[in-house]
């Protein structure tokens, strides 16, 4: 980690140093992840455990997924299953997903790419391993955020978006302690390659040992640092973070997050990802695969999705559910193969 890197920092344009009149934005929280499972079965901490959603508004839901080395047949994903009323975004960081829906999206993402997926007013889809990592076992890290839709978009046409790791913005903090990747939205006027409907940024960061990153950010965006390796300090009190942990910034127009001066040998960095966006302060009915305004619209859902009205699963599907592969090949069978 990561895979989305350059041989020499200071050959990139510079994120400007906040001036000296900046409000650093205090913490509010520090949240420790916890552990589970999605889909087939992969590991997953989920993000956003124990957070007010009002903090969280626009974002719904995140999970890292992994970071997890497998042996040959233990890959796992998710199978066929529905969305509707929000966006899915998946960052692959290290290893490679698989990705199908029945709105004609899909493709491979590995190392730094990132799906955008706007379910809008609903789609089947899958994401697995492709059939290669199921086989022969590896690494596998990422990360999966919802954002939501305002309430005049949620039943907008579902949409897919394949950015590859070679279109995100690469930036250096002002003293180039940090390198900056700008997957989505701007940052200082340096604009992501993702397309956001709800106005959002979206941004991975890797912090030197030692090194302090001090970024303007709008005012009107809410603010949340996830560390995903590494340990530091964040905010103006200098409070300590950790791998798994989400960090809840208050009020003001820029972010301090500072990385130890000694790190463990498997995490030489502090990585993190620091998401903003503005509120849509409208009512939130989530249940599932399903983010709408009311239970009404969430029944609507259920029965649309059992009705085949979100699509129906392709009799020859690109994408395997790596379980099934999985089967075939303990049973000595040939598990087949992915097309994408």
């Amino acid at each position: 980690m990561p895979a989305v890197t350059v041989e020499n920092i200071l050959t990139l344009p510079r994120v400007s140093q906040p001036r000296p009149e900046t409000v650093s934005r205090p913490v509010r929280s520090v949240t420790t992840a916890p552990q589970g499972h999605e889909g087939e079965g992969f590991p997953v901490r989920r993000a956003f455990a124990g957070v007010d959603m009002a903090r969280l508004d626009p974002f719904i839901h995140m999970d890292q997924m992994g970071e997890v080395e497998y042996a040959p047949g233990e890959a796992r994903g998710t199978s066929w299953h529905p969305h509707r009323g929000f966006e899915t975004v998946t960052y692959i960081i290290d290893g490679t997903f698989a990705h199908e829906d029945t709105h004609g999206g899909g493709g491979l993402i590995t190392d730094g790419d990132t799906q955008w997926m706007t379910a809008g007013s609903g789609l089947l889809h899958i994401e697995a391993p492709p059939e290669d990592l199921v086989v022969s076992g590896g690494i596998f890290h990422g990360l999966q955020l919802w954002v939501n839709l305002p309430s005049h978009q949620k039943m907008t046409d579902p949409k897919y978006q394949d950015i590859r790791s070679g279109q995100v913005g690469l930036l250096s903090s002002h003293d180039g302690g940090a390198l900056v990747r700008v997957i989505a939205g701007e940052l200082d006027g340096h604009q992501g390659p993702g397309i956001t409907t709800t106005p959002i940024s979206m941004i991975h960061a890797t912090i030197a040992p030692g090194a302090r990153m001090h970024l303007p950010w709008r005012t009107d965006f809410n603010g949340l640092a996830y560390v995903l390796s590494g340990r530091g300090v964040v905010g103006p009190e200098r409070r300590p973070v950790r791998e798994g942990q989400l960090v809840d910034f208050g009020a003001g127009d820029a972010l301090e997050i500072a990385a130890d001066d000694h790190q463990d040998s498997r995490s030489p960095s502090l990585e993190v990802v620091l998401l903003g966006g503005r509120p849509i302060r409208e009512p939130v009915a989530a249940y599932g695969p399903f983010v709408m305004n009311s239970r009404d619209e969430l029944v609507t859902a259920f029965e649309d999705f059992q009705a085949g009205r979100l699509g129906v699963i392709p009799k020859t599907p690109r994408v395997r559910p790596a379980l099934e592969i999985a089967e075939a090949m303990a049973k000595g069978g040939h598990p087949g193969h992915d097309v994408l």
